[in-house]
């Protein structure tokens, strides 16, 4: 039984280094063992491996770009890695994987909520540059971040304006350009937080709300859209702002209403009117930003 195990043997061995050297017939198989620096009798035992590396390597000279990478895990190539006198296999991420991920690295200190998503992909670089009514709020961008970038303090931003204006794109601008310098910040469509918040009653409330009131940057988008009520002014915008002021923590608006017009929405509930209360957040609104305007023509559209 021995001797015919040995037969069998040699006879794989035999086919393996003939397989082996009809592989050494290619020149771009021959250049990739040849910089292994392993022995034959390694070579030739993964040779079959080797060929499926060289493959890949290959598609990797001829790139594509990453949406089309032909290879088995996209961006990245099948590699044979020396390891003493033996060879692994892994794959190993492309040079294009690997400047992609560290390009949109920042984004994962931007929580959006409830927004399309160009907003997350705003910048100053796309941003329009052609109307003149935007270069106060461009000059104000740019003094807000060298102020925070040097003391994590500055006032926010109160911008109110024209539907479609871009408002939200460009404080979204600003908290990207700020994300890549390791600043977390959060970008809240405002009605759809109401609602969600009103639904997450007994289960994740107060986890969502923690995280709005102190998250170093927020954007409270399209405030005065929703159905005012006692409990989302007094229970929910009034808390958030309060504790956003006695911690210094830069909070942002965007708006369809001036902050007279956002004081008359706020003071109309089911209750009643109430003046007193509408007015206690307008001016905290006020301490916490600086108010600006943009009337412009619909980008939307």
């Amino acid at each position: 039984m021995q001797k015919v195990n040995n037969l069998v043997k040699k006879s794989d061995i035999t086919k393996l280094k003939s397989y082996y050297g009809e592989a050494l017939s290619n020149k771009k198989f021959k250049d990739y063992v040849d910089n292994l620096d392993v022995s034959s009798d390694v070579l030739i035992k993964y040779t079959s491996s080797i060929e499926d590396a060289v493959k890949e390597n290959n598609a990797c000279e001829d790139c594509p770009g990453l949406k089309n990478c032909p290879n088995t895990l996209k961006g990245h190539k099948y590699t044979a890695l020396k390891d003493g006198n033996n060879l692994n296999f892994s794959y190993i991420p492309c040079s294009k994987l690997i400047k992609e991920e560290n390009t949109y690295a920042y984004k994962k200190n931007i929580t959006c909520f409830d927004l399309p998503k160009e907003i997350s992909e705003a910048s100053f670089s796309k941003a329009y540059r052609d109307d003149n009514k935007r270069l106060p709020i461009f000059k104000y961008f740019k003094d807000f971040m060298d102020e925070y970038l040097k003391d994590n303090k500055g006032k926010g931003l109160y911008l109110s304006g024209s539907f479609g204006s871009g408002k939200t794109y460009l404080v979204a601008s600003l908290f990207n350009e700020l994300a890549k310098k390791n600043v977390s910040s959060a970008l809240v469509y405002y009605p759809e937080l109401l609602r969600s918040l009103k639904s997450s009653f007994g289960s994740d409330y107060e986890e969502k709300f923690d995280f709005i009131k102190t998250v170093p940057l927020l954007l409270l988008d399209d405030i005065g859209a929703e159905n005012t009520t006692s409990w989302s002014r007094d229970e929910v915008l009034g808390p958030i702002l309060q504790y956003r002021m006695e911690e210094e923590l830069p909070t942002f608006f965007t708006s369809n209403l001036t902050l007279s017009e956002l004081e008359n929405a706020l003071s109309i509930t089911n209750s009643g009117t109430e003046k007193v209360k509408a007015k206690r957040i307008i001016e905290r609104i006020k301490q916490l930003t600086v108010s600006l305007e943009l009337i412009s023509k619909n980008r939307r559209n």
